[in-house]
Parts: structure tokens; C-alpha cells; sequence
């Protein structure tokens, strides 16, 4: 690629000539202030807060957007440019509805809040009409229009990264929001309820539906056995709530945390992750060997579930009819754990830890109860259960290492990857491979099926057994791949993630502002945590999961069976684009 000669500052770079001022100054850590840029998702210049001077022209450019050249020279801090980003910044607040008090982000990661601390804006020179527009609460989202700033980073994650596309900017001027099609809720809408938008919300203009308070009430209540377990994603993750590195896996802490929180029983999603492949993988090679549907299309990501109803209604039968894992395991909670430790299953209580905001919504659905008792009561997103270990007064960092309760103290590491792109194929193929050779494959770490390339595909032999398999992330991949698919291209088995990365980077975990976002593959960093924990594992297969074992002898039966069918299965339903 060719390079160009610049000057920042008076720092002399030769950097790509594809780059923009703001890329070139990152090379030497001279930190130009953003505000709506995200990159490769919002690259617009709207904001204004990254405006620099450049030589020879009369108005001041925005960094984010305007390309290098051959001897350009660039100021990024004198005094005109300092004074345009405090006055584009003190409008941005003139309207903005700032009650910091009470707002969700303003306790550690409001980007607005930490810009006006870094620009040292004291005072409000100018005072603008606050808006005052009706709230939009759904079962998973909560959309507040009124902390809006218009910075568009949520259009256009839903739109370019995820093409559901269901917000935009309507109106024009003062009048100008972000809102859905007609002024309907989001849930009138074929929103998927991922939770990308508030991944980038810079503001509290959206975040999840805060459902603490009835764990803390049933916690509370001595009539209740409240049971809580925790995805793999949330362990790689949720030490950044507590400013540790990006990537440190917590689980002891975690653990031990929400042992402290009050929590009867702490169990792993793993467990569910297990069964969910010993589900899954019977039901691939019963359609590889009966002549089934193919592709098996993984139904783990309740977000890619609702875009399929959505968007493929033809392709359904496709998908696999098995629970998510956290569906499944609240399913076993309230049966078999239930009758194991003679406790009423009305009177257990299941509360779901997960990086998703999808699961708010999944835990509701109603094909997702056994016997008029859903699977799962109360689902909390990572960020959640951070803020109830704050709340607490609970030194996250300090904390001791505990394990798991029994009776699924045990999981394997094939369940731990199910956090990250690749990884439900992974911990079938595992699975499948042993099945259908009827020994124990030495070799099962597939790293054709791993990284974060948007659709992934590969041929997988196992015996005589000749699989195409395919892998996408976020919804614009997975677009993309069901398109092929409907247009007649073969696979076998096919695994989709509503999220961007995978659940590591879910609509529920850690929120990082953008100066992190930009440089940081937060995706890689926590993928490392997940796969650093499946190496240290000493099952590493999920049908060697010794409670897993158990539970299928005592009361499921055979895997693909009656029993396991009623609790473990599900079914789905193709959605018109406004229905809920």
C-alpha cells in the first residue's frame, strides 16, 4: 500500500494513505477526542468533536473522516480548535436531559459525562429546550429518546452491522430523533432484541430492562430456593465491570460473589451447554443418516432466533429444535433437581446470568415452559449482576476463588467455548466425532471453525462421514449466509450468533467507550479467556460431562428421547414484520 508524508503537530509520519487524521494520530498517541465515531460501524463526522486545523484550509475538519495526503500538515489542540469542541459540546448538552443522579451510565461509563470532564466544560454558555418524548420500555430494551444526542452510532449498528435496520433518524432540525418506523415500540417492530444499539449507545438513551430488583426480592423471600447460573461469556467479561483487564477470566470470583449476593445455589451454564450438544448432535446425525432437513441451523442465540421468524419463515424447519442452554438447564432445575432435592418446583426460583439481552425476551416466550412453569424466571445481563456486586459494597477484585455447587459442579470445556463464535460447532463436532466413530478422538480442537471472519466454512470429515459446515456471527453475516442457503448452497450444519464475535459479545456485556472500542478487539480478548479455561479443563467433551452422564440415566433416557424431547425441545413460528 502506498504511504504518505504528513505532520501532526509537528511530529513528521509516513503512514497508508488510506488513513484518516484521526488513525494517523493514534500512531503516535495523540488522542483527538470522538464522540459519535465508532470505527468501521459509525464514520460520519456528525459530532463534530474531533474537528483539527489543516493547513491551507479555511474551516476546521473532522479528524474521524477526513482523509491524509502528501505534506499535509495537521494542529489537533490549539486554541480555535479547543474552543469549537467545547461550544459543539456545550450544544450537545444544552438539550440534553441530564440527570445524572439517577442515569444508568453516569456511575462509571457515560462517554458524554467523561468528554465534558476531559474538555473541562464548567458551565453551559447556551440553554435549549429539553425534549420531553414518551419512553419506549419493552421486555428487553429500554429506549429513553430523551438522552438521545443523535450521534447515530445505534442506526447504524442496527442497520450496517446487523441489518435488522428497525431505528433511524426521522424528522429534521430541532425535531430530528431516533425512533422507530410509525413511532412504534421496538417490540412492535422485528427488532431481535441483540442489544448491539446500547453496546454503543454513548449515553443512557438506551439500555437494558432492569430486572434486579425481583431477583433481590426473591432472594429475600424464605418461601423461595433461588437458583442462579451464569453463561460461559459472562466469566471472560465480567471482571471489566470492576476495571480489571479486558479478557480476565473471573469465575471463582463470580462465583464466590454471587454466593455473597444471597443465591441458595450457584450452577454453570455449561452444564446446559453439555446438554445441549448431546441434544443437538443426535438430532445432526439422525438428519445426516435419516435423510433429514438440512441444514441443521443451531438455535442457541434466542436474537438469531427471532430474525430467522422474521426474516426466513421458509427456513425453519431447519433450525435445530433445541433449547438454548440456559433454557434448558432452568427446564432440569425445576424437574429433576427439584425431585432429587425434594423441593416443590413452584417454589424454585431460576434466575439466568447472561451477556444477552435477547434472553430477557427468550425467558418469556411461551413455548419456553414445561407443565405451565417457564424454564427461566428472571434473566440479568452481565452488566446487571456487576452493578449488584457494586450496589452491595462487594470488592470484586479482592475476591477468593469458590467452585460451583453440586449436583453440576462439573462441566466440560467444550461448554465454556460455547461463548464465542465457533464454538456450539466445535463442541458438537467433538461430540459427533465419538458418536459416529465410536472411539475417543485424540484430535478434536477444530481451528477451521474458529476466528472471527464474518461466515466461516469448512469441510469436516469425521470416518466416513463427510460434513460442510458453515459459521457466522452478527446478523448482517448471517443475512448474508441464510441468503446463500435459500439460493440452493449445500452445507450440513450450520451455526449462526446473533452477536458480533459471539456471545463474548453479546447486548449485555460490559459497556467500553468508544476510545476502547476503536483500537481493542474486545472479541479476541475475551475469546482468549474461554479458551485459555476449555484447555485447563480435564473433560473437554460434553458426553463425558459426568453429571451429564447421570442425568440421562436417571431421568431423561436417550438423548433425542420422550423425556428429553418434553423438557429439552422447543418449536418456533414464522412472525409478521410488527408482530411481538
Amino acid at each position: 500500500m502506498n504511504k504518505v508524508n504528513i505532520t501532526i503537530d509537528g511530529i513528521k509520519l509516513y503512514v497508508p494513505e488510506n488513513y484518516t487524521i484521526l488513525q494517523a494520530a493514534k500512531e503516535v498517541n495523540i488522542n483527538i477526542p470522538t464522540l459519535c465515531f465508532l470505527k468501521d460501524v459509525n464514520e460520519i463526522g456528525c459530532c463534530r468533536m474531533c474537528v483539527v486545523e489543516v493547513k491551507g484550509s479555511k474551516a476546521l475538519q473532522a479528524a474521524c473522516v477526513h482523509p491524509v495526503k502528501e505534506g499535509m500538515e495537521v494542529l489537533t489542540h490549539t486554541p480555535k480548535v479547543v474552543e469549537a469542541r467545547k461550544v459543539n459540546l456545550e450544544l450537545i448538552l444544552s438539550n440534553h436531559n441530564a440527570s445524572c443522579q439517577t442515569c444508568s451510565r453516569s456511575w462509571m461509563d457515560c462517554e458524554l459525562q467523561s468528554l465534558a470532564n476531559k474538555l473541562s466544560v464548567k458551565a453551559i454558555r447556551f440553554e435549549g429546550d429539553k425534549k420531553k418524548l414518551p419512553m419506549d420500555e419493552g421486555v428487553s430494551i429500554v429506549r429513553d429518546p430523551n438522552k438521545c444526542i443523535l450521534c447515530r452510532r445505534c442506526v447504524s449498528a442496527c442497520k450496517n452491522i446487523q441489518s435488522v435496520s428497525v431505528i433511524d433518524t426521522m424528522n429534521r432540525g430541532f425535531d430530528t430523533v431516533v425512533g422507530s418506523a410509525f413511532g412504534r415500540k421496538l417490540d412492535e417492530t422485528p427488532c431481535s432484541n441483540c442489544g448491539q444499539c446500547i453496546n454503543v449507545c454513548p449515553v443512557a438513551a438506551l439500555h437494558e430492562k432492569d430486572d434486579s430488583d425481583r431477583v433481590l426480592a426473591a432472594i429475600n423471600d424464605p418461601e423461595m430456593h433461588v437458583v442462579v447460573q451464569t453463561a460461559p461469556a459472562v466469566r471472560a467479561a465480567l471482571g471489566e465491570e470492576f476495571f480489571m483487564p479486558i479478557g480476565t477470566p473471573v469465575t471463582g470470583k463470580m462465583v464466590t460473589a454471587l454466593r455473597m449476593l444471597g443465591f441458595d445455589k450457584v450452577f454453570d451454564t455449561d452444564t446446559g451447554a453439555d446438554l445441549t450438544i448431546m441434544e443437538e448432535t443426535t438430532e445432526l446425525i439422525d438428519r445426516v443418516r435419516g435423510g433429514g432437513k438440512l441444514p441443521l441451523i443451531t438455535s442457541c442465540s434466542p436474537g438469531w432466533i427471532k430474525f430467522c421468524e422474521h426474516n426466513f419463515p421458509d427456513l425453519l424447519d431447519n433450525l435445530s429444535s433445541c433449547k438454548s442452554p440456559h433454557q434448558m438447564f432452568g427446564a432440569v432445575l425445576k424437574s429433576y433437581y427439584a425431585e432429587q432435592q425434594g423441593i416443590d418446583p413452584d417454589k424454585i426460583f431460576t434466575v439466568s446470568i447472561m451477556p444477552c439481552t435477547a434472553k430477557k425476551f427468550e425467558s418469556k416466550r411461551p413455548e419456553m415452559q414445561v407443565d405451565g412453569r417457564p424454564d427461566v424466571d428472571v434473566v440479568l445481563t452481565t452488566r446487571e449482576l456487576g452493578k449488584m456486586i457494586y450496589d452491595m459494597g462487594i470488592d470484586f477484585p479482592s475476591l477468593g476463588d469458590s467452585d460451583f455447587d453440586n449436583p453440576f459442579g462439573e462441566a466440560s470445556g467444550a461448554g465454556v467455548i460455547f461463548g464465542t463464535t465457533g464454538g456450539v460447532m466445535e463442541a458438537a463436532l467433538r461430540t459427533a466425532a465419538d458418536l459416529l466413530s465410536g472411539t475417543s478422538a485424540d484430535n478434536f480442537e477444530y481451528e477451521e471453525v474458529r476466528g472471527l471472519e464474518g461466515i466461516k466454512i469448512a469441510n469436516i470429515e469425521i470416518g466416513n462421514v463427510k460434513l460442510r459446515a458453515a459459521v457466522a456471527h452478527g446478523l448482517g453475516n448471517a443475512r448474508k449466509l441464510m441468503e446463500a442457503i435459500r439460493a440452493g448452497e449445500e452445507f450440513h450444519f450450520v451455526e449462526i450468533m446473533a452477536c458480533p464475535g459471539g456471545c463474548i459479545n453479546g447486548g449485555g456485556q460490559p459497556l467500553q467507550p468508544a476510545d476502547q472500542r476503536n483500537w481493542i478487539d474486545l472479541k479476541a480478548e475475551r475469546a482468549k479467556a474461554l479458551y485459555s479455561e476449555d484447555r485447563k479443563m480435564f473433560i473437554r467433551k460434553s458426553h463425558n460431562n459426568p453429571a451429564v452422564k447421570k442425568l440421562y440415566k436417571e431421568y431423561l433416557g436417550m438423548a433425542g428421547g420422550k423425556q428429553a424431547h418434553k423438557l429439552l425441545h422447543t418449536h418456533y413460528a414464522p412472525r409478521q414484520n410488527y408482530d411481538k
